[in-house]
């Protein structure tokens, strides 16, 4: 049986107690930057995201790079909004990073059912940085690669709105993630730093 989300909420209050390098903060904007952020999402052209010939129900908006994952390449994307840089200041601060070094950057928006399935980012990424707006979604976590995963192995954390989270070191590599049909209209932004193998591919070094 999974562990309910008061529980996991408490293991992960405890950094010890989750997957190292997973860290959360509720709180992390206000109400009033959540406001702004969502009017300035309200105005971007999103659109169906897409993933190997699959037509994803949810809809994006990349920045800074985007990804070709029929040909597994990362590209270039357009500049971040100047409106963005705020909430990427404050990000890279929250982490330890120059905000430059944050420099991908994903407008997400999950309309009432709509999930994320099991996975790992891609690996031309490193830190991901995550801030949640408007609705409430369950984070779940599973060992990666899953070994005949059961209910009891899947780790949970109810992401708030206006809350960040941080996924590094074994956090980010050792575990995949997912996210459940979210219950009402969600939006998130993911900030990503780019790994040593994705600036290898990008210079060809």
């Amino acid at each position: 049986m999974e562990t309910t989300t008061a529980e996991q909420q408490a293991l992960f209050d405890d950094v010890q107690a989750g997957p190292p390098g997973l860290r959360y903060e509720g709180g992390f904007i206000d109400a009033d930057e959540e406001t702004e952020l969502l009017a300035l999402i309200a105005a971007m052209p999103l659109h169906e995201a897409r993933y190997k010939g699959y037509t994803a129900r949810r809809r994006v908006a990349n920045f800074g790079t985007a990804y070709d994952y029929d040909d597994n390449r990362l590209l270039p994307g357009p500049p971040l909004p100047p409106e963005l840089e705020p909430l990427r200041a404050k990000a890279a601060a929250w982490v330890g990073e120059a905000p430059e070094a944050l420099s991908s950057a994903l407008v997400a928006e999950y309309r009432p059912g709509v999930p994320l399935g099991w996975h790992r980012d891609v690996p031309d990424f490193e830190t991901v940085v995550g801030v949640s707006l408007a609705g409430t979604a369950r984070m779940r976590f599973r060992r990666y690669p899953p070994v005949q995963p059961k209910k009891a192995d899947v780790l949970s954390l109810e992401l708030a709105p206006r809350s960040a989270y941080v996924l590094r070191a074994e956090a980010r590599w050792g575990w995949q993630h997912s996210v459940a049909p979210t219950p009402t209209l969600r939006y998130s932004i993911t900030f990503r730093t780019r790994s040593a193998l994705g600036r290898h591919r990008r210079t060809g070094t």
